[in-house]
């Protein structure tokens, strides 16, 4: 029998069996890797407490920490056209990241933006109007259409969990080889601990593994990849010990609030909120909302839900009253459902064979994920270079 003091979920929204969840956030057994302890919390829950311990610097030592570091890239940057470059989706966190740099630390900035085909109309106006009122120069990296789309269909096709491998990959690519091309040594980006520091790996294997995606697309796809961006994990390491590129996390440098960044954005810039974390993308949407709770049961809120609440930013008892509503309204998503397969080029009985076939994960393919491990704390320490500046 289950600790009474574990709430248990029943008939929920995205539940189609009775679940057990932790006792401080809103992590459950849908996540194979949750463990509970005595006291009814989770290991995602520990492992945010410990995380925050390494990576959380929103502290007088923090703030003087990030003084030092835009001081030296300036410093760096004085005789450059830029002294550095952000990530630009339209999404909070980076469009936050944009504020700062441009308007708060006043840093001559060189935005990327990944055009993958799925942008939303929203988005676009977001982007636009963002770097407009920072005086943010845009660059933008369009996908060949039609060799993407077809990596995207074989990701949908081969039933692993994370679909989205193949645009977060090539973000991360773009961002790296811009940054070498322009010589620009500072990538400052809005992954942070605060919002993003709690996802099963079951739900979400990380996107820098370049052979699960070719491996993937040579298993499923018919269009030979040509202009795909891309890294290898060799390349991944070389950028950050051979080439130098320094990764900073700057939302980990500051208190940082999401209601309330996004209340800035949306006062001081003119920001339109999407309704959800990532929903700037139509196919992020209709993966967040339909096919991950449809076809695994998972439901993205539950992780982002639990960051904030454990940093505070939330109450338990709010993150419980969104779960129990569905992710996007109905009539969206099949909005989205319709637009994504038609665009894709599958047909409804063809996805209805997919929702239906075993659901798998990255073991199912080759993949560099030991590789990956063997290399992780050449990554860690490559990254937490940033803390030591000049």
């Amino acid at each position: 029998m289950p600790d009474p003091a574990i709430p248990i979920i029943k008939g929920h929204f995205l539940m189609k069996h009775d679940v057990r969840i932790c006792s401080r956030c809103v992590m459950d057994t849908t996540a194979t890797e949750i463990e509970f302890y005595d006291d009814g919390r989770c290991n995602f829950c520990k492992n945010y407490d410990e995380i925050t311990t390494h990576d959380l610097h929103d502290d007088a030592a923090g703030a003087a920490a990030l003084e030092t570091m835009i001081a030296e890239i300036k410093r760096r940057g004085k005789n450059s056209q830029y002294d550095c470059l952000i990530g630009l989706s339209g999404g909070v966190d980076s469009s936050y990241v944009a504020y700062l740099v441009a308007r708060k630390y006043g840093l001559r900035t060189l935005a990327v933006h990944l055009d993958n085909g799925w942008n939303s109309e929203l988005s676009v106006a977001n982007i636009e109007r963002l770097v407009k009122t920072l005086n943010i120069d845009l660059y933008t990296h369009v996908l060949d259409w039609n060799e993407f789309r077809d990596i995207q269909a074989s990701f949908l096709k081969s039933s692993i969990a994370n679909v989205e491998i193949p645009t977060d990959h090539a973000i991360w690519a773009v961002l790296i080889k811009t940054a070498a091309k322009m010589k620009i040594p500072y990538i400052i980006a809005g992954n942070n601990v605060v919002t993003e520091s709690i996802m099963p790996e079951s739900w979400l294997y990380g996107s820098k593994d370049s052979k699960l995606i070719r491996s993937i697309h040579k298993q499923f796809g018919t269009v030979k990849m040509r202009t795909y961006p891309y890294l290898s994990t060799f390349d991944y390491v070389y950028r950050l010990l051979a080439r130098g590129t320094r990764w900073v996390p700057i939302l980990n440098y500051i208190d940082f609030n999401k209601a309330a960044a996004k209340q800035l954005l949306i006062d001081d810039l003119g920001w339109r909120d999407y309704g959800g974390k990532h929903y700037e993308s139509i196919f992020t949407r209709f993966f967040h909302a339909y096919y991950l709770p449809e076809k695994f049961g998972y439901d993205l809120r539950k992780s982002y839900n639990s960051a904030l609440i454990c940093s505070g930013q939330i109450t338990r008892d709010q993150a419980l009253e969104e779960l129990s509503h569905p992710p996007a309204p109905a009539e969206m998503i099949a909005q989205d459902k319709s637009y994504v397969l038609k665009k894709l080029g599958i047909s409804d009985a063809d996805f209805q064979v997919i929702l239906r076939s075993p659901n798998k994960t990255y073991e199912d393919y080759p993949n560099n994920s030991q590789l990956w491990q063997r290399f992780s704390h050449i990554v860690r320490w490559a990254r937490s270079r940033i803390t030591r500046v000049g």
